[in-house]
Order: structure tokens, then C-alpha cells, then sequence
């Protein structure tokens, strides 16, 4: 049997442009949220269709493409893996977050000029 692998991938619109955050001398990240689509018939014959948000967080120089190349409302292809991380809010609230890593992507369609 092979390893089983933490691999994830999705194809998407962006919902929002790439907010980047630069900090340290070098480090960049980016986050953006991207919205799956998929749809079925329910038992009246009505299609209905199911949106579903995940959210992505690109590193160094894949965040540095993210900048460039993407924008909101894009069509992508995306491959990465799951990540989840805890994180305590200004009132000491403790959250689990789980994102999506991004490793690579695919333009299905090119930038709107």
C-alpha cells in the first residue's frame, strides 16, 4: 500500500484578491479564500446547487506568484494540503482554524486585463 499523504485539490473562484503580508526581512505570506461549486438533485427534481469556502494560505515565492497572478472572481486550480493551527483572539477566546497550504496552481483562465 502506498503512504497515505496529506494532499488536497480543488478547482475554484477566488472570492477576494490575495491579501499579502510581508514581515521579517524575507518572509511573505498570502491568504485568499476560494469557493468550490458542486450541485444535485434533490428529491423534487430541483437543482440545487452547494458552495462551499475554504481558505488558502501561500508562502514565499508561491505567495509572490499568488500577488501577481491571481485576482477575485478567477477560475484555479489548486493543489496543497491540509493544515489546521489554534490561535487565541483579543478576548482570550482559543479558535482551530484548518486552511489549505497552498503548493502549486493553475490558471484556468487568463487575468482580466
Amino acid at each position: 500500500m502506498n503512504a497515505l499523504v496529506n494532499k488536497v485539490q480543488l478547482i475554484g473562484r477566488l472570492g477576494a484578491d490575495p491579501k499579502v503580508h510581508i514581515f521579517g526581512e524575507d518572509r511573505k505570506v498570502s491568504r485568499f479564500p476560494i469557493a468550490t461549486r458542486e450541485g444535485y438533485k434533490n428529491k423534487k427534481g430541483e437543482w440545487i446547487d452547494q458552495t462551499q469556502w475554504h481558505q488558502v494560505v501561500a508562502w514565499g515565492a508561491t505567495a509572490s506568484l499568488v500577488e501577481k497572478l491571481l485576482s477575485k472572481g478567477q477560475e484555479v486550480l489548486l493543489e496543497g494540503k491540509l493544515s489546521s493551527r489554534s490561535w487565541e483572539d483579543k478576548d482570550g477566546k482559543k479558535h482551530l482554524t484548518t486552511e489549505i497550504t497552498l503548493n502549486d496552481f493553475f490558471l484556468t483562465q487568463r487575468k482580466a486585463s
